[in-house]
């Protein structure tokens, strides 16, 4: 997201802040970036007396009619689909977040409130926590890191109900993507779409996906190797392979994964095994992989459907996409002919 030209933080919401907070006073500090589609802007807060020193304010105001899509889809549905994102991301942080633990670093929670606008949302602000680099390019060691983050937040939510958040996590997912799936020019995945959707939807072995892991969406502890995740807007049910389907398409080039793909989804379910070993059967785990393993290129796919209608010759529909498509198209016709219809 672009850097933030103007500021919806003015001193009625900045004594808000120090009151929610029990501080003296806060100060903006500094506007880090708008929100998408126009929906509000995330700053830095300066409190005097408060639980911290600075804190990030993430204020959600919806733009009214029409919005600021850059690919132009402004619609009620997807007003009330966005709105409703913030709504979750406020649930994830007060009643699962904490619950993380240190091993799956996110922002913790320090409040909330409704504006007359919308609301503000109160975070730790992970720069001062140490987490504060960015990157649009990644070395081995970082993408591993984000891979082991994912890996950890998924052994740690295996088997838990979404209770509160999306029931089905991803901000493509395609009960919440009907106009994107009637624009499609792809029709033969079009039509396969709903199927694919049930594979990811009936895997016996589920968990939380983050919904957005993308590189942008992780914040980096410089030489500690250390990783946090923001944007929790799209946290719901789902299987791992889903978040590492698309963190790999944010972070590699067709032809890296081409090349290293794979890799990085050995080195995902190696991960993975780590601290489900400590509470899992072996049979199990096994079970778990077998099954995501073979849900990864659907995972792939049903991106791809999403892209093909958003946004149609967007480079990541490049040749390594369809190629897990195609093995995706053959894994729903077989699970399909198993359930007989």
């Amino acid at each position: 997201m672009a850097r933030s030209t103007h500021t919806p933080v003015d001193r009625a919401l900045l004594a808000r802040i120090a009151d929610e907070l029990g501080a003296a006073s806060a100060e903006l500090e500094s506007a880090i970036q708008d929100l998408w589609s126009g929906y509000g802007q995330v700053c830095r807060v300066r409190l005097v007396g408060g639980p911290a020193e600075t804190v990030v304010a993430k204020v959600v105001a919806a733009p009214g009619a029409g919005g600021r899509h850059p690919r132009g889809w402004n619609s009620d549905r997807s007003n009330a689909r966005k709105l409703r994102s913030y709504g979750i991301e406020r649930v994830f942080y007060e009643r699962y977040a904490g619950e993380l633990g240190a091993a799956c670093r996110v922002a913790r929670w320090f409040g909330g409130f409704e504006t007359p606008t919308g609301f503000c949302f109160l975070l730790e602000d992970l720069d001062a926590a140490g987490f504060a680099e960015r990157r649009r390019r990644v070395g081995h060691g970082e993408l591993l890191a984000c891979i082991g983050w994912l890996a950890r937040f998924h052994a740690r939510t295996l088997c838990m109900a979404p209770d509160g958040l999306w029931p089905q996590g991803t901000y493509w997912h395609l009960q919440t993507r009907p106009d994107e799936l009637a624009a499609m020019r792809n029709r033969r995945l079009q039509a396969a779409a709903p199927a694919l959707d049930r594979c990811l939807r009936d895997a016996r072995w589920r968990c939380l996906v983050h919904g957005d892991a993308k590189l942008a969406n992780f914040c980096f502890s410089g030489g500690a190797g250390g990783v946090a995740a923001v944007d929790f807007q799209y946290v719901g049910g789902g299987v791992g392979v889903q978040d590492v389907a698309y963190l790999l398409s944010s972070a590699l080039s067709e032809g890296e994964c081409q090349r290293r793909a794979a890799g990085y989804v050995d080195a995902y379910f190696e991960a993975l095994a780590v601290p489900l070993a400590e509470s899992l059967q072996f049979a199990v785990l096994d079970e778990v992989e077998a099954e995501w393993r073979a849900l990864y290129p659907v995972a792939w796919a049903d991106f791809v459907r999403f892209l093909d209608g958003w946004a149609p010759g967007h480079q990541k529909l490049h040749g390594y996409s369809l190629a897990q498509t195609e093995a995706a198209l053959a894994h729903a016709a077989v699970a399909q002919s198993m359930r007989g219809g």
